[in-house]
């Protein structure tokens, strides 16, 4: 049986299920990458120049941990998704890269996604993908709608349950019950953290931002949790348009949950990152406007962990002091 390796960065948490599926409808055994590490990190870092940005660094660490242990590594050059929006530069040239900072890895198995060039171009891509495994053409395409439809129950999971990305992902394919929700009438502070999914969730990036505001009894909403009409909705009543392909996960969340009437709102965004800063500003001017609470946090390898801590705890202390002056006006 064939082996994929695929890291735990990047695009892991938006297409996982699906790659998953594909892969194992083929006949496939798919091998995930453990979560970051400090170490995968260091070694990720040292195979590129410092300069580039933290989840490239962060998905190369990945790449280095699944060597010998796959007969391929699945990187996909995702350029475009939806009509006239783009991904990043690191996105497009995410497998040229692998190959050029580790070229012990395993083989990389790629595909060119651009939904600008036609659904003919998509589909020869995807055809192309699954010649790897079988050259039976209805075999492929069985698989890829397959995967389609674990992709849209993937969604529908976070959506109709409130449920954050690796919840929804325990939820399908180990088993799991909805344990790790939040109750509503429990939590009495709402925070909506926004963001890519790989700075979001990657604990040893964002310092164990979930687990911190669990702790501060906060109820988390994520990008994830809403539905592509809302998120699309936000992005017309404040850009207008989205240009870049992820602006939703930024832009089209933060101004939603600042319409809804949430507590705070955290943005996360890597340093360097020229896309991240643009949209984080345009969610910052948002929440002044409508006097919300608002905390951007950049990070990067050098982000230190007391320094997020302080700014979380004085975020709380506001958003509580807020609700507070609050209760006594309406008295």
């Amino acid at each position: 049986m064939m082996k994929i390796g695929i890291p735990q960065a990047l695009l892991y948490y938006q297409y996982y299920p699906m790659w998953k599926t594909f892969f194992q409808e083929l006949g496939a055994e798919v091998i995930v990458s453990p979560p970051t590490t400090q170490s995968m990190l260091a070694e990720g870092s040292a195979r590129v120049v410092a300069e580039t940005c933290l989840p490239a660094k962060v998905f190369l660490g990945h790449v280095l941990a699944l060597v010998k242990k796959c007969d391929y590594v699945f990187v996909p050059a995702v350029r475009s998704i939806r009509q006239k929006a783009y991904s990043c530069s690191k996105l497009l040239g995410l497998p040229d890269m692998t190959k050029a900072a580790i070229p012990e890895s395993p083989a990389i198995l790629d595909i060119d996604v651009d939904v600008n060039k036609g659904k003919r171009q998509l589909y020869q891509a995807v055809y192309g993908l699954g010649r790897h495994f079988t050259w039976n053409p209805y075999k492929i395409k069985q698989a890829a709608e397959s995967a389609w439809q674990a992709q849209l129950s993937y969604h529908r999971l976070m959506t109709d349950h409130t449920l954050t990305a690796p919840q929804a992902i325990a939820w399908m394919f180990e088993a799991t019950s909805k344990a790790g929700t939040y109750d509503e009438t429990s939590s009495p502070l709402t925070v909506a953290v926004i963001g890519h999914p790989y700075l979001v969730y990657d604990e040893l990036i964002n310092h164990r931002l979930f687990q911190r505001l669990e702790r501060n009894n906060c109820r988390v909403l994520v990008p994830e949790m809403l539905t592509e009409q809302q998120m699309t909705a936000a992005i017309g009543r404040s850009v207008g348009k989205a240009y870049w392909t992820y602006e939703e996960d930024v832009v089209g969340a933060g101004v939603h949950y600042l319409n809804s009437g949430i507590d705070g709102v955290i943005g996360t965004m890597a340093f360097g990152c020229g896309p991240d800063s643009l949209m984080m500003d345009i969610v910052r001017r948002q929440a002044r406007m409508q006097t919300a609470p608002f905390l951007s946090l950049t990070l990067e390898e050098h982000t230190a962990e007391a320094g997020i801590l302080t700014r979380l705890e004085a975020f709380l202390d506001m958003i509580r002091r807020k609700k507070r002056n609050q209760i006594k006006a309406c008295v």
